[in-house]
């Protein structure tokens, strides 16, 4: 157990502005990580070892991207006791992002919605990061990389970003996820369509493929979807995803929908809704593509949860892990153990 309840900074943290909080809180897990003040949110890691995509989890629960973009806080975000961990999304060049503000809380429905637009340091900063952690690879935990396009690059050549990023994280992955589904990068979702995920999946995997012939090693690729997607858009993803030989699928990113939060401060804002109000949009999307893609392919369960129940909930969909982002700024590092142990009894 975390040797300071998280109760006791939420407040302070919650009186700050968004954005400011993130930074403040990565800024200082950062600093901390790997020193003996790591056990103000240390955790024991459950033990419910699983394999998926070939790979030995610890345990079913993972840090999803977005949180920890630079891969600065590997090793303390992985002490809270993750099984797995997943940082990005990076681009080939580093960017500002867009606009502040751009982080808003909707605490009535325990939500968050960002247009931080992959705001990041450029790939070779990233991985000098990632190369600097160890402790938490060194007890088990695996390590996701999440590469996207920069904001700059037109739509039509993005296979040219995504292709540079698998190149550059390759080495230092245990797997890698193609992020397709951001709301914040203009035109970004059009590559979840058939043919331009064709166009996408296709060379990714050639080159996938032939890094592992040259390195030896294994390295599963995954490709992040939305939720905003209806019934046909899902069976079409699924279609490309096997075709190409792609390893997984996560579901979901975040939503451009508002019905759930509409009339709250801050529900207007552009950008991706994340939290409580994404979790059944979520669960229908691994539904469906439990569906399409038959027992046994790999999906990573992401959105929504708050609880060790809704971790389970993903399960029941068809999932086979889960990740949480915006459950962690609201319960705290807590949540993590707590859905570890509601995954294993199930």
């Amino acid at each position: 157990m975390a040797l300071i309840p998280y109760g006791f900074a939420r407040p302070f943290l919650f009186g700050l502005d968004p954005e400011h909080a993130h930074e403040l809180t990565l800024g200082s897990i950062a600093r901390l990580q790997n020193t003996p003040a790591q056990c103000a949110w240390a955790q024991t890691r459950v033990s419910d070892p699983v394999t998926v995509a070939g790979l030995k989890f610890p345990n079913r629960i993972g840090l999803a991207a977005g949180l920890d973009k630079n891969g600065r806080c590997i090793d303390g975000l992985g002490a809270m006791g993750f099984g797995f961990i997943e940082v990005g999304t990076v681009t080939p060049k580093a960017q500002p992002g867009n606009d502040k503000p751009r982080m808003f809380r909707l605490p009535a429905r325990q939500a968050l919605i960002n247009r931080l637009g992959f705001n990041n340091e450029g790939l070779d900063a990233f991985i000098a990061n990632v190369k600097r952690s160890h402790s938490f690879r060194h007890h088990g935990g695996l390590l996701g990389l999440n590469i996207g396009k920069n904001a700059v690059t037109p739509i039509e050549r993005a296979v040219d970003d995504y292709l540079i990023g698998l190149e550059g994280v390759f080495p230092h992955a245990d797997y890698i996820t193609v992020n397709i589904s951001s709301p914040n990068t203009k035109n970004l979702r059009q590559l979840q369509s058939d043919e331009a995920l064709d166009a996408l999946l296709g060379p990714l995997q050639a080159r996938r493929l032939a890094l592992q012939d040259e390195s030896g090693r294994q390295v599963p690729l995954f490709v992040k979807i939305a939720p905003d997607l209806d019934e046909d858009q899902v069976a079409v993803i699924a279609a490309s995803l096997k075709r190409h030989g792609i390893d997984g699928a996560i579901a979901t990113n975040t939503t451009i929908a508002r019905d759930a939060v509409q009339g709250l401060p801050h529900a207007g804002e552009t950008g991706g809704l994340s939290g409580a109000p994404v979790f059944e949009a979520s669960n229908r999307v691994i539904r469906l593509l439990r569906a399409a893609l038959g027992s046994g392919y790999p999906i990573i369960g992401v959105g929504g949860v708050l609880s060790g129940e809704d971790a389970r909930a993903k399960l029941q969909a068809g999932a086979d892990l889960v990740q949480l982002y915006t459950g962690l700024i609201y319960k705290g590092p807590a949540l993590v153990p707590e859905c570890a142990r509601a995954m294993a009894r199930l």
